[in-house]
């Protein structure tokens, strides 16, 4: 059975900084791309930033740009948000998802897409 499980979540400072993260279980881990969403109340899920399955390629929304950063520990099966710089618009659930790819190098953005989510894990900027 595939597992996401995020942690990292909480209150924090604008300008300050959260790491999350996503331990996966039951699948074969490099095989399968991961993305980071969020949804704020009152507003639909929307991507936040994505590696592939070879976590050779990254790809980051344009509100996250230049702040946050995906990475992976494949030997811990685990991927990373690192989130720095926070705003109070970056309130939200996050939730990791994970879709198995067959191009090592693909990065896949579109939230339909995934087959797998965690719970999610709440972040609350203050202002």
């Amino acid at each position: 059975e595939v597992q996401l499980v995020e942690s990292g979540g909480g209150l924090v400072q604008a300008g300050g900084s959260l790491r999350l993260s996503c331990a996966a279980s039951g699948y074969t881990f490099d095989d399968y791309a991961i993305g980071w969403f969020r949804q704020a109340p009152g507003k639909e899920r929307e991507g936040v930033a994505y590696i592939s399955s070879s976590t050779s390629r990254t790809g980051y929304e344009d509100s996250v740009k230049g702040r946050f950063t995906v990475s992976s520990d494949n030997a811990k099966n685990t991927v990373y948000l690192q989130m720095n710089s926070l705003k109070p618009e970056d309130t939200a659930i996050y939730y990791c998802a994970a879709v198995r790819t067959v191009i090592p190098s693909a990065v896949v953005t579109a939230p339909y897409a995934y087959h797998y989510w965690g719970q999610g894990t709440q972040v609350t900027v203050s202002s």
